[in-house]
């Protein structure tokens, strides 16, 4: 029982999730034009209008329909935007058209669009209505529209080969992804003809066209069922997510349908009917080419990305294969995705590999027999492939033939040379030669062409009787026959060879562009980094110009003047491509693609290719699309690391903030308390104290005062090291004078310590700040002072050593301050310079603030020295070795000078 709730409430979760605060669209379908689409929606405005639902008209057309217009009473009427349009032949005209961006200002709750396919005025911010329709949606604003069943993108195919009209504005099927409800308006033909025949729906001329083509009985009867299943198939899919929504148990998940194109002629119809088998048995669906070696012509290439553009956007997932095999290429992916059927197209077939099983299909049916084969293909289809097909290889085919003649002819002249100057009589590896020239220059065809004009040649010529096709004795029949098997294996051989050349180095192209920014993205530690690593990446691979953004950041790179700034706004807002080579903004001379983790939107980044470019090919895209996806994965990861590093430095603060309280509490009171309780006697009772006693309570005060000024001067100090306001005035200082003022200074606060101080005789001047190095000697000798014994010296020893590092040619000062105290434990020692870090025992103990060594750490840091503790030479108490880097005199010869 807590299973099928948990199971409920995900599914109640996921439904609540497929909203995302998106508007939701209802779509009023009709089978044909005059069924009342645009009536029935104006009515079910007025309805919600009526209960209190801001509604306002979008755009609603018409068509002089008295009826559709009278309905419009009571609404509000958006008033249409003006853009001059000017044609390529003719005047500049002034054209109404839907302002979508009014609307995105306004945000209505719903708005209502008429015509979803219909392709916008050129200057438009989209080129088809159903773009705006999905800018609105991702607005939050609900939309009613109407739409056609002959404007559906999948359904293209089969209203041509009902009406024989070839619809040009098409809606995509992803558009109906988002509806959340479908009324169908239906009319039986029979009334729609009367309307017709009344001028209700056209003119009279337009209308008596309309009945001899488009609106003949059988016509509408066959659209008006496509209709029906249109809508019925949507309330299945809403009564299996109402199931789901309520835990119900549903079907289990089918198998993936598999397409596969050629661009030969047939792609886009075999998307579309692939897309309705997917949709049929409810299964997700993708399509794939094979790409066996030799690149695709240009023809075959623009038909691949059409295909591939209209499958995205039917909602399919799109690969590219590389293969030796077309038929093992598909198996080989079918199995990696785990589709159940495959989808093909039956175009012209050889009849040489019909006779040996050579075909696609035949090789398919051998091989695949646990995937169902779906064979499709139309008479036009077919043609239209056959046409292309042998066109494109006409051209190929010549330029074989020539260079398979030329390196025949080639071939016997070498041989004739060879047999006369240099008595040669086996000549037959001279014309395997060219055969593998031939081969591994062009495909297998032409390598079969070579090997047969070579081994006529090599006979007429070479082989005796000369000039004759006749073989005088076997042992040459045997020859020449083994020369022809053993050109046409080289030739096969050879010509697999250059295929899979040519795919690993489209592979290599590939993955050597993402490797290169894969490291720079991992050296990356912040944004700019990112920026500047992915933009100099993507103009290396492409060899464009890119201007790639991260949030509002572009590490310093202004905006190009001629990239539209409402084109990236549409980018980021949207996460969808823009500009060149697109749907949208496609005016624009950049190509701009989001910078996307998941349905996160880091950016955006712009590439601009050349004016006469062509359109990319898919796999170039497929490398731009993988690096901008790896840019967004690093703009992600730095991101998350800046986070991290907030949080950090957040806790790490409040840990600071406590102790510097909980310190503060204590070594401030302790003082304040002496010096007030001192005061308060001396008030009370100092005429009846002897002058001892005052002496005592006022030396008591004094030294109060200066122990708790040197607690506050630490903490200035502190607050200079932490905020980077510590600014280093050099000057020339002598040893003995800052180990003596040091000294000097302890002496002051504590009379009785003991100080045996050994400095070597020859020491030069230090370049360094003195009053910081002073102060951080006398933080590490009161340190030793307060936890020596009283009969046991501080031991200070200076000398001059040579550098830590062995590439560093100056000399190091080394100042060691010993003291006889009890020590610090070994798992503690690299832990007293943290702040306000003490031991309980050993140089640091309840009477420490914790703030003098990690003081001295910083300013000896500032000079690029360091600070360590060590066990003492004998074993008892501490060391603390200061060392610090040594500058020549600027009087004396280098340091290292010295050495030599």
């Amino acid at each position: 029982m807590p299973a099928d709730r948990d199971t409920r409430a995900d599914a109640l979760l996921a439904d609540a999730a497929r909203d995302g605060g998106s508007g939701r669209l209802t779509v009023f379908l009709g089978a044909a034009p005059g069924v009342g689409k645009t009536w029935a929606m104006l009515a079910r405005a007025k309805e919600l209008r009526a209960q209190g639902r801001e509604v306002l008209v979008g755009i609603v057309e018409t068509h002089g329909r008295s009826e559709t217009a009278a309905m419009l009473d009571g609404l509000e009427v958006l008033p249409r935007k003006r853009v001059q349009y000017t044609p390529a032949v003719g005047s500049t005209r002034t054209l109404e058209e839907f302002d979508v961006d009014a609307v995105l200002a306004r945000k209505p709750s719903l708005v209502l669009v008429d015509e979803l396919a219909h392709r916008n005025v050129p200057g438009s911010r989209h080129e088809r209505r159903w773009q705006d329709v999905i800018d609105l949606l991702d607005a939050g604003i609900d939309v009613y529209t109407t739409v056609n069943i002959q404007h559906l993108e999948s359904l293209n195919d089969v209203v041509h080969s009902i009406t024989g009209v070839r619809v040009s504005e098409t809606v995509p099927d992803l558009v109906f992804d988002r509806l959340r409800d479908i009324r169908l308006v239906d009319l039986p033909p029979r009334e729609l003809i009367e309307r017709l025949n009344a001028g209700k729906v056209y003119l009279p001329e337009q209308a008596a066209q309309a009945l001899q083509a488009f609106f003949s009985p059988s016509n509408l009867a066959a659209l008006r069922e496509l209709a029906m299943q249109v809508a019925a198939d949507r309330v299945d899919a809403d009564l299996r997510e109402s199931q789901a929504a309520r835990g119900l148990p549903g079907h289990a998940l089918r198998r993936q349908v598999l397409i596969a194109i050629d661009g030969l002629g047939a792609s886009e119809y075999l998307v579309r009917a692939g897309r309705r088998i997917a949709e049929r048995r409810d299964a997700p669906w993708s399509v794939v080419t094979v790409q066996s070696g030799h690149a695709a012509d240009e023809a075959r290439q623009l038909e691949l990305d059409r295909a591939f553009a209209l499958a995205r956007s039917l909602g399919a997932t799109t690969e590219v294969v590389h293969g030796d095999e077309i038929a093992a290429g598909l198996l080989d992916h079918a199995e990696r995705i785990g589709a159940s059927s495959i989808v093909v197209g039956r175009t012209r077939e050889r009849p040489l590999a019909r006779m040996f099983n050579r075909t696609l299909t035949q090789r398919l049916l051998q091989r695949g027999a646990r995937y169902e084969l779906v064979i499709i293909s139309t008479p036009g289809a077919r043609a239209r492939a056959r046409r292309v097909a042998r066109f494109s290889e006409d051209a190929s085919y010549w330029y074989g033939a020539l260079l398979a003649t030329f390196a025949t002819m080639a071939a016997v002249a070498i041989g004739w040379a060879a047999q006369r100057w240099m008595g040669i009589d086996d000549l037959s590896m001279i014309f395997i030669v060219a055969v593998l020239l031939v081969a591994a220059r062009t495909r297998m065809s032409v390598a079969v062409l070579a090997a047969v004009l070579c081994f006529g040649c090599y006979n007429f010529f070479f082989i005796e009787p000369r000039f004759t096709l006749n073989i005088a004795a076997h042992r040459s029949l045997v020859t020449v026959v083994l020369f022809l098997v053993a050109a046409l294996v080289a030739g096969r051989l050879a010509s697999r060879l250059r295929q899979q050349v040519l795919a690993l180095r489209a592979a290599n192209a590939h993955a050597t562009g993402l490797q290169a920014l894969g490291r720079q993205l991992a050296g990356a530690a912040d944004r700019g980094q990112v920026i500047a690593a992915g933009r100099n990446a993507l103009a290396r691979a492409l060899g464009v110009e890119v201007w790639l953004q991260l949030g509002d950041d572009a590490n310093g790179t202004p905006m190009p003047a001629e990239l539209d700034v409402a084109a990236v706004d549409w980018v980021l807002r949207h996460g969808q491509p823009a500009g060149r080579f697109t749907d949208t903004l496609s005016a624009s001379r950049w190509w701009l693609l989001p910078v996307r983790e998941g349905e996160q939107t880091h950016g955006v980044a712009a590439l601009r290719f050349a004016d006469g470019a062509a359109r990319p090919g898919l796999e170039q895209r497929r490398l731009v699309q993988a690096m901008v996806d790896d840019i967004a994965q690093a703009a992600s990861r730095v991101h998350l690391v800046s986070d991290l590093e907030r949080a950090r430095v957040g806790g790490e603060t409040e840990r600071l903030r406590s102790a510097l309280l909980s310190s503060v509490s204590h070594d401030l009171r302790s003082p304040l308390a002496s010096m007030i309780g001192s005061a308060d006697s001396l008030s009370s009772y100092g005429e009846a104290m002897d002058g001892v006693d005052r002496r005592a309570l006022l030396e008591t005060i004094v030294l109060e005062g200066k122990r708790l000024d040197r607690y506050i001067q630490n903490l200035l100090d502190m607050t200079r090291l932490g905020h980077d306001g510590l600014s280093l005035n050099r000057d020339w200082i002598g040893v003995d004078e800052l180990v003596g003022s040091a000294a000097a200074r302890l002496r002051r606060y504590r009379p009785q310590v003991q100080l045996e101080i050994d400095l070597a005789h020859d020491l030069p001047p230090l370049w360094v700040h003195p009053a910081l190095v002073e102060q951080a000697l006398f933080n590490v000798l009161e340190n030793a002072a307060q936890f020596s014994p009283a009969d046991a010296p501080v031991r200070v020893v200076a000398r001059q050593v040579p550098a830590p590092a062995q590439e560093d040619p100056r000399d190091w000062l080394r100042i060691d301050i010993a003291d006889r105290g009890p020590g610090i434990p070994d798992d503690e020692r690299a832990r007293i310079f943290d702040m306000f870090y003490s031991v309980e025992r050993g140089d640091r103990g309840r009477k420490g603030t914790g703030l003098g060594l990690t003081i001295c750490q910083g300013m000896i840091g500032a000079h690029g020295g360091a600070v360590s503790a060590l066990r003492a030479p004998d074993g008892t108490g501490t060391l603390i070795r200061i060392e610090l880097p040594m500058q020549p005199p600027p009087d004396a010869e280098p340091v290292h000078a010295r050495h030599d």
